[in-house]
This record gives C-alpha cells, sequence and structure tokens, in this order.
C-alpha cells in the first residue's frame, strides 16, 4: 500500500494514540494465536488427563481449528455492519470465557466446549488489522498491518516454550489460566484505549448465509483434518466432503441473489481479491509444512530419521521464528511504502521457497534448523505483511473486515490442507525411517511457496472502490 496512493488517510488520532492502539491489537492478536499452541506439550497425554480415547481427544484439536475457521468470515462482516470495536471486544470476552471453561474442565465435552470457544477469539486479528485502516495514517499503516499480522506467528512461537515450562512445573489447567488472563488484559485495553471509529454499514445479519457458510466449511474442513484418522475412502469422510461441498455451492448460489449478503461473492471475485486469497492458500500451506515438520524432525529419535531433542529445547530452538517475524514489521511497512505490496508477496514467498530449497538439497542437521526457520519467518512476516494490504487495496471501506476474514480464512485453509497431508505422508512411514518423508514434506512447502511467488506476480493493480 503506497504512501503516494490516492487514498491516503490522515488520521484524526495523535501518533501516541496510534501506537498504543497498535500495540493492544497486536497484544490481543498475540493472546488469540497464544492459545493455539498451548496443548501441543500435553496433546499425546490427552487421553489420561481427560479420560476419554486418543481419537476422541482428538476433537479438543480439531474443535479449535473448525471454530475459527468458519467463525472468521462471519465476524469480519459481523465487525463491518456493526463496529470492529465492538465486535472485537466480544471475541475477547468469548476467549475469556473459552479459557475459563477449560480451566475448569475435567471431561472431554466441557474441554471441546471451551477450546471452540476459544478458537472464535482468532477473527481478532483480522479485525484488529481491519480497524488499523480507519485509525492509522497512511504513511505508517503498512508496519501496522504486518505488526498485527505478525501475531500469528509470534504467539505460536512464544507459546509453545511458555506452554512446555507450564506442563513441567505446574497443573496442566495454569495453561488455561495463563490464557484467560491474557484476554481479559486485551479486553480492558481496547475498551480503554482502542477508539470507537470506522464506517458501519448496518443492515440485517444473514442468517441463512451464516448456517450455510457454517455447515458447508464444517464439512469441508472435517473431512481434510479428520481423514487421516479416518481414512479417505471411508464413508464419514467422503460424506462430509460430499455435505461440505454441496452446502458451499448453494450457499454461493443464495449469497449472490440477495442485496446484503454474508460475503459480497462480486467483491471478492475482483481478481486482485481473487488471486491474492489463492496466494494466501498456498502461503498458508507453506507455512503449516514447516511448523509440523521440525518439531517432530527434531523430536522424533534418531532411530527414526529425527534428532532426539526434548520438546522444551526444540521449541526454544523454534521460537526465534516467531520473533523474526516480529522483527520484519518496521522493515515490511517501509518496502510497502516504497515499492508497493505486491512485489513484497512476491518477496517473501521467494525468502520461504530459498529455505526450503536448503532444506531439499542439504541434509538437515540440528543447528541449521533453527536458522531456516528464521529465514521462514522472515519471509511470512514479509508476506503476512502484504496480503491485507492486497484485499485492503482492493475493497471499499464497508467490507474491510469482512474481507480481511476471508482472506484469514484462505489462510487457515491452507494450513489445514497442510496438516492433513504431512500428517498422512509422516504417519505412512510410523514404523521406519521418516528421513524420507521429511524430504516429501519440504518438497511440498518449496512446490507451494513457488506457486505463492507466481500467484503474487499475477495479481493485477487494483483501485479501492
Amino acid at each position: 500500500m503506497r504512501a503516494d496512493s490516492a487514498h491516503v488517510f490522515s488520521s484524526p488520532y495523535s501518533s501516541a494514540r496510534q501506537s498504543l492502539t497498535v500495540g493492544v491489537l497486536a497484544f490481543a492478536g498475540m493472546g488469540a494465536s497464544f492459545m493455539q499452541t498451548i496443548l501441543i506439550p500435553i496433546q499425546s497425554k490427552l487421553p489420561e488427563l481427560l479420560n476419554a480415547p486418543a481419537e476422541d481427544t482428538a476433537w479438543v484439536i480439531t474443535a479449535t481449528l473448525l471454530a475459527a475457521s468458519v467463525s472468521t468470515p462471519i465476524v469480519g462482516k459481523l465487525g463491518d455492519m456493526f463496529g470492529k470495536r465492538t465486535v472485537a471486544l466480544i471475541l475477547m470476552a468469548i476467549l475469556t470465557l473459552g479459557s475459563l471453561v477449560c480451566a475448569m474442565s475435567q471431561g472431554l465435552i466441557p474441554m471441546i466446549l471451551g477450546r471452540t470457544l476459544q478458537g472464535m477469539g482468532m477473527g481478532v486479528i483480522p479485525l484488529g488489522i481491519s480497524l488499523l485502516r480507519d485509525i492509522v495514517d497512511t504513511r505508517r499503516l503498512g508496519s501496522s498491518i504486518a505488526l498485527v499480522s505478525a501475531t500469528l506467528g509470534v504467539g505460536g512461537a512464544i507459546g509453545l516454550p511458555v506452554s512446555a515450562l507450564v506442563t513441567e512445573n505446574l497443573d496442566w489447567h495454569m495453561l488455561f489460566i495463563l490464557a484467560a488472563g491474557l484476554a481479559t488484559l486485551a479486553f480492558a485495553l481496547i475498551w480503554a484505549i482502542v477508539p470507537k471509529t470506522g464506517v458501519k454499514s448496518g443492515g440485517r445479519v444473514d442468517v441463512v448465509g451464516v448456517i450455510g457458510l457454517a455447515i458447508g466449511l464444517t464439512g469441508l474442513l472435517l473431512a481434510i483434518s479428520r481423514g487421516n484418522t479416518w481414512g479417505w475412502g471411508a464413508m464419514p469422510t467422503l460424506l462430509c466432503f460430499g455435505v461440505g461441498l454441496v452446502a458451499l455451492a448453494l450457499w454461493t448460489i443464495y449469497e449472490l441473489r440477495i442485496s446484503n449478503p454474508l460475503v459480497d461473492l462480486r467483491v471478492s471475485v475482483k481478481p486482485a481479491v481473487l488471486t491474492t486469497n489463492l496466494a494466501s492458500v498456498a502461503m498458508g500451506f507453506a507455512l503449516f509444512s514447516s511448523s509440523i515438520a521440525f518439531p517432530q524432525l527434531l523430536q522424533f529419535p534418531a532411530a527414526l530419521g529425527g534428532m532426539g531433542i526434548d520438546l522444551l529445547s526444540a521449541s526454544l530452538m523454534l521460537m526465534p521464528a516467531g520473533l523474526a517475524m516480529l522483527a520484519m514489521s518496521p522493515i515490511s511497512g517501509r518496502i510497502a511504502r516504497s515499492v508497493g505490496a505486491r512485489p513484497l508477496l512476491v518477496a517473501g514467498a521467494s525468502v520461504i521457497a530459498v529455505a526450503y530449497l536448503f532444506c531439499v538439497l542439504v541434509p538437515l542437521q540440528a543447528i541449521y534448523i533453527p536458522i531456516v526457520n528464521v529465514v521462514i519467518g522472515i519471509g511470512i512476516g514479509l508476506g503476512y505483511a502484504a496480503m491485507p494490504a492486497l484485499i485492503m487495496d482492493a475493497v471499499p471501506r464497508s467490507e474491510t473486515a469482512a474481507a480481511n476474514g476471508l482472506n484469514t480464512l484462505m489462510r487457515s485453509f491452507g494450513t489445514t490442507v497442510a496438516a492433513a497431508l504431512v500428517g498422512s505422508i509422516l504417519a505412512s512411514t510410523a514404523s521406519a525411517d521418516h528421513s524420507a518423508g521429511f524430504h516429501s514434506v519440504f518438497v511440498m512447502g518449496l512446490v507451494a511457496a513457488v506457486v505463492c511467488a507466481v500467484l503474487a506476480m499475477l495479481i493485477p493493480r487494483s483501485t479501492t472502490a
């Protein structure tokens, strides 16, 4: 988003108020993304802790994924209609409630309910990015977007070692007390600092659209995320795929016929928006390929092609990647101001491709992985800063939050597909050396990064409506 664009915005708020707002929204996003990783250190112990079979406790993870993916585009539209700050406060309240439910849970059902509520809180990140357009000067918008976007990686990177430390020294329920505390603090800060501003489109909630999108996404994502467990040709997987695709097809027809749709598909198929969303799927895939492969590569025994490093040490080795994303925020802003967001996305995808190419060509040792992961973090930082800027350049102000929510959904879809494919590849070599499996994962990450770069080069220049 260039500062010399015709769409220059001068904020009515002081520089200090703008900076505080950016910091608060980044903190809220970090708290929301933190909860995604808090169960990783105890995931294998969940059957014992919740007194349930492993196939049932897997829903504790799946429920969060589904809730985040389904709710993000919905809350984006609600933010455009009723105010982004108001909806952000509601999401922080829901995240706090979900964390408290998990903190008090001793059984499976309450834990799944709490994790579902926690997943809904992820919508605060695209909402926060959309709020920036209404509050921050154009000249500092790029770096502000980059900072809030980086919280998707920073929260997870910091959360993993913190979670490992907590679970090794305290009761595991303390993880959710910590998450509740972060969400409560974020709620208070948003209430006190983030101004009431922005365009409110108003109108009635598209209830049919909400239900149709929820059914369609749930069916599709459930099939992808659980296909490894159920079997890709099993009836539950095929049924979920079928229901999801049919529901999304009917939902598309309905959304095109009403005057105030949940998702304005006519805006979404604009070349600049569509191509950016497709590139987002590829980048989400590239990001999560390493996020799944590196922790397992570090922790697997040497006999299985791993490096035999404990969870806490592995988490600390991977944490700098999240910090690299954070450090790239001001750099991304300067690049976006000087050359635009499209070259920024091309650069980010190219950096990720170089990192994966190294993994494909060079036999990996433990000392290489933190370095490669930092390089991937730099690429993700560049790319995640560019995508919201590209979206906001291409849509009207009244559609900002909904369009960013849909873009976040596309990234989530890419990570879901990556999780399913990587899990399937590594599971196929469960009792053997995983080296070939890891090599295949790195090749897929390389291909995804190259696809993202090519799509980014095809994104046309767009004039905001």
